[in-house]
C-alpha cells in the first residue's frame, strides 16, 4: 500500500489490471518516464509538460486515468479538468477512472478521498471535499469552469489533422478559452498528451510558444538521448533504438511503415 501511494508508476499498473479486461501488462522504460514527468506535475516542479509518444502506449491510463485518481487520492481538494478531441473518448476515460476510484483497493489506499454521490457522472467526479474530475471536449465551452491542473489528451482526432481550418481552430481554443480556465496562472499545470500528427497540431503550436517540458518518446529513436525516468535515474537512448521491442518489434514497425506511408508513420 505504501509503494502504491508513493509511486505513480506502481499505482498506474495496478490501475492497468483493473480497467484493461486481461490484457498483458508488459513494463518498459518509458512508462518509468511518463510516471516521473506527472509525478513532477503533481510536486508543481513542472507547469507545463508536453508528452508525445506512438498510439498504444499506455499514454490514456497514465494521464488522464490513472493520474487523475492518484491526485485526487493525496489530496481530495484538487480541481483536474481532462479534455480529449471527442465526447465518447473523453468519457471512456472518465469512467475508467471513476471504476478506479470506487474500487475497495482504491478506498483502502485513500481513505479521506470519497466520491461525492450527488455529483459521481461521466461528466463529472466530485469529491466530498470539494475537489473534482472534470470531463471535458477540446473546443468545448468552459464557462464558469475552472482547474488547477488541466489534461489534454489527443487534442486531434487523426483524420482532422489535415484540416488547416481544424487544427488552427484546436490552436485557437487553446490560446482564447482553456489558458483563460486556470485557476491560478501562475502555479497552476497544463498537461498536453498526444501523438503528433502534424507539423503544425496543438504540441507545434505550443512548443514554439516556448516554456514547456517536452517528453519526446518516439517509436524509433532519432538521436542519441538521455531520457529521466526517475529522481537522478536516467534512461539513454541510442539512435535507431525502438521504444518497447517487446511489443513492437522492427518487423512490425517495418509492417506498419508499409501499409501507412512514411508520411503518416513519422507523424504518429
Amino acid at each position: 500500500q505504501a509503494i502504491l501511494r508513493q509511486d505513480l508508476g506502481a499505482f498506474a499498473e495496478r490501475c492497468f489490471y483493473e480497467a484493461a479486461g486481461g490484457r498483458n501488462y508488459l513494463h518498459n522504460w518509458h512508462l518509468d518516464a511518463l510516471a516521473h514527468h506527472l509525478t513532477m506535475v503533481a510536486d508543481g516542479h513542472c507547469k507545463r509538460l508536453v508528452i508525445t509518444l506512438p498510439p498504444r502506449s499506455l499514454k490514456s491510463l497514465y494521464a488522464s486515468i490513472a493520474f487523475p485518481a492518484w491526485m485526487l487520492g493525496h489530496d481530495p481538494h484538487r480541481r483536474i479538468i481532462c479534455a480529449s478531441y471527442g465526447r465518447g473518448l473523453a468519457t471512456a476515460h472518465a469512467n475508467s477512472c471513476r471504476s478506479i476510484m470506487r474500487t475497495a483497493w482504491y478506498k483502502a489506499l485513500f481513505p479521506l478521498m470519497r466520491i461525492d454521490p450527488r455529483k459521481d457522472t461521466e461528466d463529472e467526479v466530485r469529491t466530498t471535499r470539494g475537489g473534482f474530475r472534470l470531463t471535458a471536449t477540446v473546443g468545448g465551452a468552459l464557462t464558469g469552469r475552472g482547474g488547477s491542473i488541466i489534461i489534454i489528451d489527443d487534442a486531434t482526432k487523426a483524420d482532422d489533422a489535415r484540416s488547416d481550418t481544424l487544427r488552427t481552430n484546436v490552436n485557437d481554443w487553446f490560446d482564447e478559452t482553456l489558458l483563460s480556465r486556470l485557476d491560478d496562472k501562475r502555479s497552476d499545470a497544463i498537461v498536453l498528451v498526444m501523438q503528433r500528427l502534424h507539423v503544425d497540431d496543438l504540441v507545434g503550436h505550443v512548443l514554439k510558444a516556448g516554456g514547456w517540458t517536452h517528453l519526446n518518446l518516439s517509436a524509433i529513436a532519432a538521436e542519441d538521448m538521455r531520457v529521466p525516468i526517475g529522481e537522478g535515474r536516467f534512461h539513454f537512448r541510442k539512435a535507431g533504438d525502438l521504444l518497447h521491442p517487446e511489443r513492437e518489434p522492427q518487423r512490425v514497425l517495418d509492417e506498419l511503415r508499409a501499409a501507412m506511408g512514411s508520411a503518416a508513420f513519422s507523424a504518429q
